[in-house]
């Protein structure tokens, strides 16, 4: 593993919107294919459009370049992670890490648990998130629920 670089988060804006879909696309098609048996590209596109205005997306960057995105909202009392998703050329690197800790300490000023899911197939995302202190608190048919109390 590589030290930590520094990140930095930019809200995301319109011209982001294709980015954001390749990051998506880059590290998530084959857990979305391992789940759902395929990948719908135009079905995919669909979601991604109609979810990028509705979430808070914030782009994470590296030395001025983006590496992946991150989207975060606050609604039940919660700080809700809806995606954390790093290019996989930038995995590893502690990117991801650095990610939460900023979250984590944004929920922690608000006294907010931070909660998110995981897919099932995704046994990697899941390893990542228990050693960072989350616990698994549910589970659907697809996906683990996690939760951050600090």
């Amino acid at each position: 593993m590589q030290s930590n670089p520094r990140i930095s988060l930019r809200q995301a804006t319109e011209n982001d919107n294709n980015a954001v879909y390749s990051f998506k696309k880059a590290a998530f098609t084959h857990y979305v294919k391992k789940q759902y048996g395929h990948w719908d590209e135009a079905e995919q596109r669909k979601y991604h459009t109609e979810r990028f205005a509705s979430n808070n997306i914030k782009i994470i960057t590296v030395e001025q370049s983006a590496v992946g995105f991150v989207s975060v909202v606050s609604e039940f009392g919660c700080m809700k992670v809806h995606q954390l998703i790093i290019h996989p050329e930038h995995q590893g690197q502690g990117i991801g890490e650095q990610c939460m800790a900023l979250i984590k300490h944004q929920a922690s000023r608000k006294e907010l648990p931070v909660r998110l899911q995981v897919m099932k197939v995704n046994p990697r995302a899941m390893k990542f998130y228990l050693r960072i202190g989350f616990v698994l608190v549910g589970e659907t048919e697809t996906h683990y629920q996690m939760e951050f109390k600090s």
